[in-house]
């Protein structure tokens, strides 16, 4: 049997805020890879053009959790997805799949990255029971409304949510 051709892979995402489902792709990718760069979209285009902090400050969040995984760097991008890929080596994009209609979103997502780059394969890794429900939006609605969030984002990531939406 050959050996297994592990190389580096791009977790992307807005990160806005990141939330522990995130940080299990990320710590699970970290198990198969090389090595793993978060890729923090600078300026999104899906879901509304604002986030609730800036990109530095969602950098840090990630930095502060994944500190203990050597494999593990954070990059923001605005560019292209297949293209920041690309420039950093990777050969991969992994994601996480909760629902269908996560499924249908990556699937034409994945079959827009392939037209653009054959060579780079997109991988999805499905959410951990315990994560399946978990989305930043819905974090964020919680968050609006007092909602305990100990036990779906890094307690840092909760207080300055709280912070930012109950002004």
């Amino acid at each position: 049997m050959s050996e297994l051709k592990r190389g580096v892979a791009v977790c992307p995402g807005t990160y806005d805020p990141v939330t522990y489902g995130h940080l299990d792709i990320i710590g699970r990718a970290a198990n198969v890879f090389d090595r793993v760069i978060v890729a923090v979209v600078d300026k999104p285009v899906r879901k509304g053009s604002k986030t609730i902090f800036p990109t530095d400050e969602r950098e840090a969040f990630i930095r502060a959790e994944v500190k203990s995984l050597e494999n593990v760097e954070i990059k923001s991008f605005d560019n292209l997805l297949v293209e920041f890929a690309r420039q950093n080596g990777a050969t991969a994009i992994v994601k996480g799949l909760r629902a269908i209609s996560d499924f249908e979103y990556e699937f034409e997502m994945n079959q827009l990255n392939r037209t653009m780059d054959p060579e780079i394969e997109s991988i999805y890794f499905m959410s951990s029971p315990n994560f399946s429900f978990l989305s930043s939006s819905g974090v964020k609605e919680l968050a609006m409304f007092g909602g305990d969030l100990s036990q779906l984002v890094p307690a840092a990531v909760g207080e300055r949510l709280k912070e930012e939406l109950q002004r």
